[in-house]
């Protein structure tokens, strides 16, 4: 486990190196946030990110859905961090109805990005706290057949498929032509369990908080496997940034190693309306 402190400067070179023009390396910074961070800063080829903040029992929220402060003031930062550093951020509409969310960068220096909500029925909330805020643009991503709403930002109309869902690849194509190629899939749990599945996150940060739930909600749910074989098994590199332990999972390198391997038939997993 590497234990990191992050400094105003070294954060400021990671904000560089997001917008393509490095400032020179801080002579005498911890690169082991830059290991962190900088995967996500480099625009060198798409990437796709998931995080998920929960408690050491692997809860993101009490019964109840009280999930305010399942992360602390560190791993908060580190999710912002991860904002600033991304072109855009996916959340289902589920999360939008239960958390109200801005989705922007308040805890640290830095842009905000597009909001995208992948709202395959229209249940969109018309007093949602992010289309009255005036921060950064927000894309609904709708079923073709959703009735056109009175939602005054950009909705964008994807196919729906037999089962009801919108395909993550769909998605990630339909950001891609907006220019929106580095993604963080923020929640809630259905949501980037189906990117997941899909194949199609790059990295997943898993941030652990010191604390106990003991029941509620977990914050991955993947299909069902009948063998520990059939498990994901990415590259893992652990990072105690304070008050949380951050694992860095790198699922490119997964891929890389099934790929020297037969890969087996995999269907395309699709978006339902759900967080």
């Amino acid at each position: 486990m590497r234990s990191v402190r992050m400094t105003e400067e070294l954060w400021q070179h990671l904000l560089s190196l997001r917008e393509g023009s490095p400032s020179p390396f801080p002579a005498d910074a911890d690169a082991s946030f830059l290991a962190l961070y900088r995967p996500i800063a480099i625009r060198d080829r798409p990437l796709v990110l998931a995080q998920v903040g929960q408690s050491l029992d692997g809860r993101v929220a009490t019964p109840t859905g009280d999930a305010q402060d399942v992360s602390g003031c560190d791993g908060i930062a580190h999710l912002h961090r991860c904002r600033a550093l991304v072109d855009a951020v996916i959340v289902g509409v589920g999360t939008v109805v239960a958390d109200n969310p801005s989705l922007s960068v308040r805890a640290v220096s830095g842009k905000s990005p597009v909001r995208v909500v992948v709202d395959c029925n229209g249940r969109m909330p018309e007093r949602a706290k992010m289309l009255h805020d005036g921060g950064m643009p927000v894309l609904v991503l709708q079923a073709d057949d959703v009735p056109s709403g009175s939602i005054r930002h950009e909705v964008i109309r994807l196919p729906r498929h037999t089962d009801g869902g919108l395909a993550p690849r769909a998605i990630l194509e339909a950001l891609a032509e907006r220019g929106l190629t580095t993604v963080l899939v923020e929640g809630g749990a259905n949501t980037i369990s189906r990117f997941v599945d899909a194949h199609l996150i790059d990295r997943l940060h898993v941030s652990v908080a010191p604390i106990i739930i003991g029941s509620g909600p977990a914050g991955i749910r993947l299909s069902p496997i009948d063998r520990l074989s059939e498990a994901r098994r990415p590259d893992v590199e652990v990072y105690n940034i304070g008050t949380d332990i951050v694992f860095d999972c790198n699922f490119r390198s997964e891929i890389r190693q099934e790929a020297a391997s037969p890969a087996a038939d995999r269907q395309d997993i699709l978006m339902a309306d759900l967080a």
